[in-house]
């Protein structure tokens, strides 16, 4: 308890209350459904074939297939409604590409995510000592968003192109007991693709708030912080211009209130010279 206290004390959760910190646990969560619900998956077909000779037939024939999605590699084995005869057959195509590029990019962004959150929250000194760190996230974020967008739109093409390949009326197609007329072919049920399509809406979702986040971690790099540092340097300017444009009005007020003042001095010497008998009357002008 006391160990989990002192790393408490010593982590700065508060910047998980912050856009930074908070889509950073977002995109952590959401990479763990979206390879879960994808790498995860199994389906189950099956299809039966009836035959003229009803001890030929087989009612229930299941397929079973899973990420990642080799369906040339899913075999099973069919009656041929003669005797007891039957042939192995196989699926049609390999959507493992698309499948295993979708859940390494959830795979590497939970992996990134998980490690930028234990940086906000114990290394942030370290992270905004310069400017390196905040342009490394920026860089992965723009990354990893670009690689969302690709990876779920090239999964959802090899999502289409799977549940046409597991489709039972297409997979009833391949058997050549299913071509005579006389035999009765039929799919029994279909795969359940609602965690398929799960994987599908949070990859674009993971797209969304990874590209989102790119405004927020811009904001941590020096290219912003530049930007608002020039900002308040020409106020600054403004503001010296203006100090500068006071001082020299207050110092030409001044010296114009001492040239006024030396001249009323010398008005006052010039008229000390004159006689007493004019002294009244240029006082009492002054005075007026």
């Amino acid at each position: 308890m006391e160990t989990a206290n002192q790393i408490v004390s010593l982590g700065t959760f508060q910047v998980l209350k912050l856009p930074l910190g908070f889509i950073r646990v977002l995109e952590w969560l959401f990479a763990i459904f979206a390879f879960a619900t994808c790498g995860g998956y199994s389906g189950q077909l099956r299809v039966s074939v009836d035959c003229i000779n009803k001890s030929d037939s087989n009612l229930s024939i299941g397929i079973n297939f899973a990420y990642p999605f080799r369906l040339n590699r899913v075999e099973f084995d069919v009656p041929m409604c003669e005797g007891r005869r039957q042939e192995r057959l196989y699926l049609i195509g390999d959507f493992s590409s698309s499948a295993e590029f979708f859940v390494t990019i959830a795979v590497f962004s939970f992996l990134y995510s998980l490690l930028a959150t234990v940086v906000y929250i114990f290394y942030q000194n370290k992270y905004r000592e310069n400017n390196r760190g905040p342009l490394i996230d920026f860089i992965v974020t723009v990354v990893f968003s670009f690689m969302w967008l690709v990876s779920s739109s090239a999964w959802a093409k090899g999502l289409s192109d799977v549940k046409a390949a597991t489709d039972p009326d297409e997979v009833v197609l391949l058997m050549s007991a299913c071509k005579v007329q006389t035999n009765k072919c039929s799919s029994v049920y279909g795969p359940r693709w609602s965690g398929l399509n799960t994987s599908v809406v949070f990859g674009y979702l993971n797209f969304v708030l990874w590209a989102g986040n790119i405004w927020f971690v811009f904001k941590e790099t020096g290219w912003h912080k530049g930007g608002a540092a020039r900002y308040p340097a020409s106020s600054s300017e403004k503001q010296a211009t203006t100090f500068n444009q006071q001082v020299y009005n207050q110092g030409s007020f001044d010296q114009s209130g001492a040239a006024f003042t030396g001249t009323g001095d010398f008005a006052q010497s010039e008229y000390s010279q004159v006689g007493n008998y004019a002294s009244s009357g240029p006082i009492s002008y002054t005075n007026q």
